[in-house]
């Protein structure tokens, strides 16, 4: 059975602009304090959880015991979860039942201009014997098109990859349906793809960057849980 989750910013023990559970070293955070919210998680879904080194990038890696610089990691393994960390990116979380088959996604601009999640993809059927038809994808809150706005220059990129929906109002940018469309086009089912309706900008129980500059990052967690 594959289980998943998107944390919030609740039930931690960090403090100031990273109250209360933060899950990121990176950002300024008592190191200390990071730890303890991240045995909180692992008690949570009673296994070792994987974080990746993020870094903007479309680099895929088969899942390890060491961290590594990444932004989409995938395994076949029960005795790992898989966590990606955003404060306005997308989580994206991909399965594939039938095969045993889970993917973690870092996916913000940077990567759906990569086609990161195409790749993944991608990888998962090149690496571990996929169908894509199998291949379900659900991405957890992030920054909608409601309060992403970027550059004329930005928005013309993203116009000359993507669909012209994907560029709301002249420059605000909509990352889901960009994903969504990449991976239709790889083959997905449309209806094995699911999007929350949550923007982290608009609802102040997840970190945003782009609203609080300073600040923790929430995660999305994937496993499998054998019975």
């Amino acid at each position: 059975m594959i289980r998943y989750f998107f944390t919030d910013k609740r039930g931690g023990v960090s403090e100031g602009p990273y109250r209360s559970f933060n899950l990121a070293f990176h950002v300024g955070d008592d190191a200390e304090a990071v730890r303890k919210n991240r045995a909180i998680l692992e008690r949570k879904v009673k296994k070792r959880v994987l974080f990746m080194n993020q870094i903007h990038s479309d680099k895929i890696i088969s899942a390890s015991d060491n961290l590594c610089e990444c932004d989409a990691i995938v395994s076949d393994r029960d005795d790992l979860a898989l966590a990606v960390m955003v404060a306005d990116c997308v989580p994206l979380l991909m399965f594939d039942r039938h095969a045993g088959v889970i993917a973690a996604v870092h996916a913000g601009r940077a990567g759906a201009f990569k086609l990161i999640a195409k790749k993944t993809a991608a990888y998962m059927c090149e690496r571990f014997g996929c169908d894509p038809k199998n291949i379900e994808a659900v991405m957890g809150p992030h920054i909608r098109s409601c309060c992403y706005e970027v550059s004329s220059k930005i928005a013309r990129e993203a116009a000359a990859i993507f669909s012209k929906e994907c560029v709301k109002r002249g420059r605000f940018l909509d990352i889901s349906l960009m994903l969504r469309e990449s991976l239709v086009q790889f083959g997905l089912k449309s209806d094995k793809i699911r999007i929350s309706k949550e923007c982290s900008c608009c609802n102040e129980r997840y970190f945003s960057y782009r609203r609080e500059g300073v600040t923790g990052r929430f995660a999305g967690v994937i496993y499998k849980e054998i019975r």
